[in-house]
Parts: structure tokens; C-alpha cells; sequence
């Protein structure tokens, strides 16, 4: 069975832009809010940006933090989210990729090779130094963090030695630095909804050196934000310190931009949950079946099992999404039937796209995702589709 990928371009993200039934999060009542925005917002992007991008990649309890969003996820516009955070004491802001798929807070430090002097974002970047804050400190490969994120105590080790990172990405891309502890400023929310500052004490990367896009990209940030799984992740030291509760929840604005990341307690029942795959080093539901305009797709059982590689990954940092070839070659053409006198035309080699006169929501069927748990997203034309100059499926 050949199970080699094809991009789903957007899909995840839009899912996560315009459902309420995926992201399970619409009510919380705990701990840390972050507003995010949009990378690229109002910036025509070309398709195979979007395909690179994602090869890249691949004290006291805190009752409501939120981390609010800035951006969108209009496929003609890219669809990253960041957000602005607060480091040091005193504190100075950050702007950082939030990503979903990733699992340490990395951000560009004083003295950094090919780091990015500006960005085309309309912010201000920021180098961090360790020197300029009054809680900062370096930690050492001797210390438990160090030893926990390499899996024991790294080869020759003395207690002068700091803890470096290491991080190369697919297209070439790398950052590489060393890891420092300082206060990140979080907006606490409180019962009564009001809002105020709070630090928690993070570990996270300083970032000495960059190459590939990480240095040379115009629309430039400050570094990354992982909300992975791992003990390396902010939120799982928040939690470990008694911050936060280990749990957090996400709505992106795919039509005005931004959106809102809320660490804390989701509320029941006023959401519907699916069960995350145990054991996996990323955020991976179980993904059942698709339905085309009611009818449901005719799919091998185990088509989205891959070994030991289970189930659909939820990633915020991922432009496009991906879905085993087999399961594109009987969508696509399940969608088109509606259309059958449309001619489609390959863009920029992967990308199917047509010209269409008319309201796509009324042209086209929805398609429907049903995840483990009775769970399931529709997804609409305008959501699966966008437009710039001709139609292109977000599907690839």
C-alpha cells in the first residue's frame, strides 16, 4: 500500500480556524492566555512557500492565562499565528511562531549569527541578553533540565559547560544556542475576569546562531514558542512548577485574524473531545472517515496508520496539511463530480486549481471529518478551497 503524503494545503489550519467541534476549546477556566497573530497577514504568498515552510518545521496557580493571537489563516496570505510575550526583568517583548508541533521557546540572543535585524511583519525585533535581565541565569549540562532533555548527561560534561540546543530542519534551515532560565510575563485571568501580569520561571533556548530562512526570511520573528508534549516545553514547566494545569486550548480567527491561546481547564460539557494516540511524540487524534456531500468516502480501514506512526497530527505551526496520496486521489475527484465540466490545471507543479463563476459554498459539497469519539468537523467549500485569480483546492 503506498502511503506517501500529499499536502492537504490548509486544512489544518482552517480546521482549527473555523471549528469549535476540532479544537474542543471554546470554554476555559484556567490559567494563561496568549493573543496571537497572523505571520502574513494581508501578504499575497505563492503556493510552494507555504509546502517549504512546513518542511522546515516539520509559585502560585494561574487562574486564566491567555496568549492572544494576531494573523489569519487565509491560504493567500500564509498561515502562521504569533504572538508577543514578555522576557526578562524587566520585561521586553518577544515576538514568537506558537507551534503546536515543537517543544522548546527559542528566541534570538544578543550577539547572534545571521539572526534577522528587521522584519516586514510591522514589528520591532528584539535580541535577548541574559545580562540586561536581573532573574536570568545559564543553565549547565550538569543540571536536571539538561540531562531530562537529552535523555541523561551529555559526554564530557563539567560543571562550566552550558547546556546547548541543536535544531536543523528539513529545507537546511538550523539554530543552535544554549539555554537560559528567566521569568516569562504571562496576563492572568481571574474569576471575575480580570486581568493582570504574572511571571512563571521558563528554560528555554538563547539563540546564538541561525542559517537558512531562520536568518534570511523577510517576515522575520523573534524565535518559537513550542507547545509540545515533551518536559521541555513551556507548558509542561509551567505545570511541573504548579503554574498551570497541563492542558491548553486554542481558537485562530481564519477571517479577521488573530485568535486567542488559553492554557488552563476546558469546561464540560460544552465541549466535544477525542482522545489523543498515547505514546506519540506529537499531538495525533484518530482520524475514522470522510464523508463527500453526506456519502462517505471508500478507504482501506487502517489508511491513516503508519507503524508505529498513529493517527492525524494536530500541529499549529504546520502552513499546509497533509493526507495519504490514496485518500487525494478519492477525494478530489469525489468533490469535482458536483462539477464535472470543469477543467483542472496543475499550479506550480502541485497544486489543483480551476476557474469557477459563481458562490463556491453553493457549487460544491461539503466534506466532513470524523474523528474517534463521535467527533466530527465539516468542513465548507470556502474552507477547503481559496481563491487568488483562479480556484485552487487546499488539498494537494
Amino acid at each position: 500500500m503506498d502511503l506517501s503524503l500529499r499536502p492537504l494545503a490548509y486544512l489544518v489550519l482552517l480546521f482549527l480556524a473555523s471549528s469549535s467541534s476540532f479544537i474542543a476549546v471554546y470554554v476555559v477556566t484556567a490559567n494563561v492566555v496568549f493573543p496571537v497573530q497572523h505571520k502574513f497577514k494581508g501578504q499575497e504568498r505563492n503556493l510552494s512557500a507555504f509546502k517549504a515552510h512546513d518542511i522546515r518545521r516539520h509559585g502560585r496557580l494561574l487562574y486564566d492565562v491567555d496568549l492572544k493571537l494576531g494573523g489569519n489563516g487565509k491560504p493567500s496570505e500564509t498561515g502562521l499565528y504569533f504572538a508577543k510575550i514578555g522576557i526578562g526583568s524587566p520585561p521586553k517583548d518577544y515576538y514568537v511562531q506558537v507551534d503546536t508541533g515543537s517543544d522548546i521557546l527559542w528566541v534570538n540572543c544578543i550577539g547572534c549569527i545571521r539572526c534577522p535585524k528587521k522584519s516586514s511583519l510591522g514589528i520591532e525585533l528584539t535580541l535577548y541578553d541574559p545580562k540586561s535581565s536581573s532573574t536570568s541565569s545559564l543553565v549547565t549540562c550538569e543540571q536536571d533540565f539538561c540531562k531530562s532533555t537529552y535523555d541523561g548527561p551529555l559526554p564530557g560534561c563539567r560543571p562550566d559547560l552550558l547546556c546547548q540546543y541543536n535544531v536543523a530542519y528539513g529545507d537546511g534551515s538550523s539554530t543552535s544556542g544554549y539555554f537560559v532560565e528567566d521569568n516569562v510575563q504571562l496576563d492572568r485571568v481571574t474569576g471575575d475576569h480580570e486581568v493582570a501580569s504574572e511571571n512563571g520561571s521558563v528554560i528555554f533556548g538563547c539563540g546564538a546562531k541561525q542559517s537558512g530562512e531562520l536568518g534570511s526570511s523577510s517576515e522575520a520573528l523573534d524565535g518559537i514558542l513550542g507547545f509540545g508534549q515533551a518536559n521541555s516545553s513551556m507548558i509542561s514547566q509551567l505545570a511541573l512548577a504548579g503554574k498551570v494545569k497541563k492542558m491548553f486550548a486554542h481558537c485562530l480567527d481564519n477571517t479577521e485574524g488573530g485568535g486567542i491561546f488559553a492554557i488552563g481547564q476546558v469546561v464540560q460539557p460544552n465541549v466535544k473531545t477525542t482522545a489523543l494516540v498515547p505514546n506519540q511524540a506529537h499531538y495525533n487524534v484518530v482520524l475514522k472517515d470522510i464523508e463527500v456531500g453526506g456519502e462517505a468516502l471508500s478507504l482501506p480501514s487502517d489508511i491513516f496508520e503508519n507503524g508505529f506512526r498513529k493517527g492525524t497530527i494536530i500541529d499549529s505551526g504546520t502552513t499546509l496539511a497533509y493526507l495519504p496520496e490514496v485518500v487525494y486521489e478519492t477525494l478530489v475527484p469525489k468533490i469535482m463530480a458536483q462539477q464535472p465540466g470543469l477543467k483542472l490545471h496543475t499550479v506550480e507543479d502541485q497544486f489543483t486549481c480551476f476557474q469557477y463563476i459563481g458562490n463556491i459554498d453553493d457549487g460544491f459539497p461539503t466534506v466532513a471529518f470524523h474523528f474517534e469519539g463521535s467527533l466530527s468537523l465539516t468542513v465548507y467549500p470556502h474552507e477547503y478551497l481559496f481563491q487568488i485569480r483562479i480556484w485552487c483546492f487546499q488539498i494537494s
